[in-house]
């Protein structure tokens, strides 16, 4: 497998409310821990929209009845990338490019590090994550949000829905559909899904504020979550 992994890093877990000061400085301690044990190793890092996307979106459609939605994805998109530029500047030392806001452009990536976050409307930061790791020949995603894996059906609508280890991209894809809202909140996007799984990538999607966690999913060892790749 590569020594490059994507991380898509939801801006939920960056700033839930507010900015989580004490989460950053602890993913920041495994993901630098994870680096220097091998030094082949690299990560990009991109960045979700989180409270600010949210936060502003609902102002817009608070203040006018029916906002574009491109509109409120441009909004979205520059929310990513105040989360893109706070983490690109907590990793300084690792992390020596500019912050890549359109992942098919002439892109450097001189560090351990990359950092990149939202480009245009269409999409979440999500599909951003599946086309640098297209590019860079990344061996997976590592999707990092607020749901602990993917489940059978929204638990929240529907109490038997059962929590799953592992589902290949035509059931996942048949359960997020293929039309991306503004804000919507699915374990990966639905366009992104529908790239991924035309190139056979791997994702994994995990709860994100379990840092313990998420260092088993870095060094491939036994993890809670849910794997979406090829059809098993």
């Amino acid at each position: 497998m590569s020594n490059l992994t994507v991380i898509s890093l939801g801006g939920s877990i960056i700033s839930p409310d507010s900015v989580d000061q004490e989460f950053i400085k602890l993913f920041r301690k495994i993901v630098m821990e994870y680096l220097a044990e091998d030094t082949s190793r690299k990560l990009i890092i991109v960045t979700g929209g989180g409270a600010p996307a949210r936060i502003y979106q609902n102002a817009c459609r608070e203040i006018i009845a029916n906002p574009k939605s491109d509109d409120l994805d441009w909004i979205g998109v520059a929310a990513t990338h105040l989360n893109g530029q706070l983490i690109k500047a907590v990793f300084y030392d690792a992390c020596f490019d500019p912050l890549v806001t359109d992942p098919t452009a002439d892109i450097t990536f001189t560090g351990k590090i990359l950092t990149a976050a939202g480009w245009k409307p269409g999409f979440s930061s999500d599909n951003d994550a599946v086309i640098l790791a297209e590019r860079f020949g990344a061996g997976r995603i590592v999707n990092l949000s607020n749901i602990k894996k993917v489940y059978t059906a929204d638990p929240k609508k529907d109490p038997s829905a059962k929590p799953l280890d592992h589902i290949g991209w035509n059931a996942f894809r048949s359960m997020v559909g293929d039309i991306w809202v503004p804000g919507t909140n699915v374990p990966f996007d639905p366009i992104a899904a529908k790239r991924a799984s035309e190139i056979g990538l791997q994702v994994i999607t995990a709860e994100g504020r379990n840092l313990g966690n998420f260092r088993k999913i870095l060094i491939e060892g036994s993890f809670e979550g849910t794997t979406i790749g090829p059809e098993l």
